[in-house]
């Protein structure tokens, strides 16, 4: 993997982080790869890439709808934003958030 590739996955894995438990530890030895002149794949970096996309690739990342089934909206807003989560039995469908302009 090149560090091209690497910041590219990096980049995919973030838009998904904040539904990703513990993402930071999870991630933190692939960003510590990013530093300048710090680039040297290791078992520990090979184990944090496989580990990633393990939690990207299967539940509770994301799952289709199913119209039979009853849906569930939660929502917060604060004084700076507000968010949503489309549920449905176990798992989210989809997520939408907001920052409120001043």
């Amino acid at each position: 993997m090149t560090v091209k590739q690497l910041k590219g996955f990096l980049g995919l894995a973030g838009y998904y982080k904040k539904f990703i438990k513990n993402y930071g530890a999870i991630a933190k030895p692939l960003t510590y790869l990013l530093k300048k002149d710090n680039f040297r794949w290791t078992k520990l970096a090979l184990t944090s890439f496989q580990q990633l996309k393990q939690v990207l690739s299967t539940p509770p990342v994301l799952q289709l709808p199913d119209f039979n089934k009853p849906f569930l909206v939660e929502c917060d807003a604060s004084s700076i934003g507000f968010g949503a989560v489309l549920h449905q039995g176990d798992g989210p469908i989809a997520f939408f958030n907001r920052m409120i302009a001043p």
